[in-house]
């Protein structure tokens, strides 16, 4: 899978996303020197986790049969230490619907292996940059 970035027409800084058949604006805030278009690269990282929890959580309820009707997550950034080699996020989900609190247990459960959670906090990324000169 390839995420493709192209800085947005008649923008400063602001970049394109391209994902398969999707598309949108990140940018970075004013006082940064972006236009703030749309979320940051941070943003995005938060909301990625965010996302899979809300996600996780929901699909292993359908699987399960657990009768979740929602899941809202927010998602808490203290970037305070980050330059020290510390970024805390702390996630918060609120989940409605007629569950057991044994079922609710599994559903804790599940949110804290989310596979995004995994990547963040267990798996070594690696990654290769190359840079070339545009024609």
């Amino acid at each position: 899978m390839t995420v493709s970035l192209k800085r947005k027409a008649d923008a400063t800084l602001a970049q394109t996303v391209a994902v398969r058949k999707h598309a949108w604006v990140a940018d970075i805030s004013v006082e940064e020197g972006g236009a703030d278009e749309g979320p940051s690269p941070h943003d995005l990282y938060d909301a990625a986790l965010g996302a899979c929890k809300a996600l996780t959580v929901m699909w292993f309820a359908r699987k399960k049969g657990i009768a979740v009707d929602d899941v809202q997550t927010k998602i808490v950034r203290d970037d305070s230490e980050e330059r020290k080699g510390v970024y805390r996020l702390k996630a918060e989900l609120l989940i409605s619907g007629s569950f057991s609190d044994a079922e609710l247990a599994q559903l804790v459960a599940v949110a804290e292996k989310c596979p995004v959670h995994k990547l963040m906090t267990s798996v070594t990324t690696e990654i290769t940059t190359t840079v070339q000169r545009a024609v």
